[in-house]
């Protein structure tokens, strides 16, 4: 007999694993839960022998894991609402960074502000994603370029994990901009960012993983690389900004490093994707930004899949390129702009943002063993979750915590 803490019944479950029917869909099906874990799933004619404590019947709605938010810049000061005014009105993203906008205009802002204010701020966006269906989430660094505050957002980050009721997972990414003070001698951020910043943030644990953007208004290769070697010292995995404006060749830099993902990737040539396919990189597909940018040049989806390349896809909530709230939206636009299909963009805010984390082993399926990390639908089939796009569907979250 198992003994349960709740079970789910009267519902669907689009358990998101692999090599079965569409979705790992089971109809009516039922979920045993005990202490935060699923004891069992499948079919409500085979519920094994139980005792629950509490039984929730969802009246026929669908369940599927918890969605998952795998890059995310969250924790920022202040609002770029006006280069939004300006790149309506013809500037691109790159003259706004050369003149002083962007990223170092968040930095200031970011500097300024509390941790509590920080926090705060970032809570009422966290809002908008857990309202649709988001349980775990990562959060990046990269605001503050400097010691102190690059530290502060990393513990907001984890404040955030202890608190705000998700799953948190965050990323080091000292190597997002040249900061102003810095922009006659950028070897010497490098040095800190690489050297000083990284080393005291993980003797903290603030750090799961390193992140750097690969860019010629960012920062190049062999920045990046010294930066990985470090990481690597310690232990951390790697993630990358990559070919996101260009082709910098950051596909092949993050397979050279085995990374967890190489994300946005709109310019990777079809030699950079099959190094990704080779070391086993995720792409993590972010139409937020393609959106907001107002980009035309697609991520290569085709070469993608000639290549067998696992595909997430993520808000990559920022101030600046992607102010975007809603995992839900998200999967639209992974399927209106980028083509993938319904299934794909749900197993990309899934099982495949769960492997681009590194923690596939925890979420991103329904399967016995893993945590019940669960989000609850009311709808009728699981496309729903990418065909409208503002529609509340989210019935309700069950989480780990």
């Amino acid at each position: 007999m198992i003994q349960a803490d709740r079970l789910l019944t009267d519902c669907h479950v689009a358990t998101m694993t692999e090599g079965g029917v569409p979705y790992g869909a089971i109809e009516d099906a039922a979920i045993l839960i005990k202490d935060r874990r699923i004891a069992w799933v499948g079919a409500r004619a085979d519920l094994p022998v139980h005792e629950a404590v509490e039984t929730d019947r969802l009246e026929g709605r669908w369940v599927t894991p918890g969605l998952i938010d795998c890059h995310t810049h969250l924790v920022f000061g202040g609002d770029r609402s006006g280069e939004f005014e300006k790149r309506l009105g013809g500037a691109t993203y790159e003259e706004i960074a050369r003149s002083g906008g962007g990223i170092v205009s968040s930095v200031k802002a970011t500097r300024e502000a509390s941790e509590d204010e920080l926090f705060a701020s970032a809570m009422a966006r966290l809002e908008g994603l857990k309202a649709s269906g988001v349980n775990t989430i990562e959060i990046k660094s990269g605001y503050g370029l400097d010691h102190d505050s690059e530290l502060k957002m990393l513990r907001v980050a984890r404040r955030i994990g202890r608190e705000g009721g998700v799953r948190v997972r965050t990323s080091y990414l000292g190597l997002h901009a040249i900061p102003p003070e810095h922009r006659a001698d950028r070897a010497a951020y490098v040095d800190k960012a690489v050297d000083d910043i990284l080393p005291a943030a993980h003797a903290e644990g603030l750090v799961d993983a390193v992140d750097a953007y690969c860019e010629p208004i960012a920062f190049t290769q062999d920045e990046v690389s010294r930066l990985f070697e470090k990481a690597q010292s310690l232990n951390l995995p790697v993630k990358l900004h990559a070919d996101q404006l260009s082709d910098g060749g950051g596909a092949a830099l993050a397979a050279r490093y085995r990374a967890l993902s190489a994300d946005h990737i709109e310019h990777s040539t079809e030699a950079g994707v099959a190094a990704m396919a080779k070391a086993g990189v995720v792409a993590v597909l972010l139409p937020g930004a393609f959106l907001m940018l107002r980009e035309t040049k697609l991520p290569p989806v085709d070469l993608l899949r000639k290549h067998g390349v696992r595909m997430a896809i993520a808000s990559d909530c920022n101030p600046g390129t992607s102010p975007v709230a809603s995992m839900t939206a998200v999967l639209n636009l992974a399927c209106v702009q980028f083509r993938l299909t319904p299934e794909e963009a749900l197993a990309g805010a899934t099982r495949e943002a769960a492997r681009a984390l590194g923690v596939l082993n925890e979420v991103g399926t329904i399967e016995t063993g893993k945590a019940a990390d669960l989000a609850v639908w009311s709808i009728t089939r699981p496309a729903e979750l990418a065909y409208w796009l503002g529609k509340p569907m989210l019935y309700k979250r069950y989480s780990h915590e």
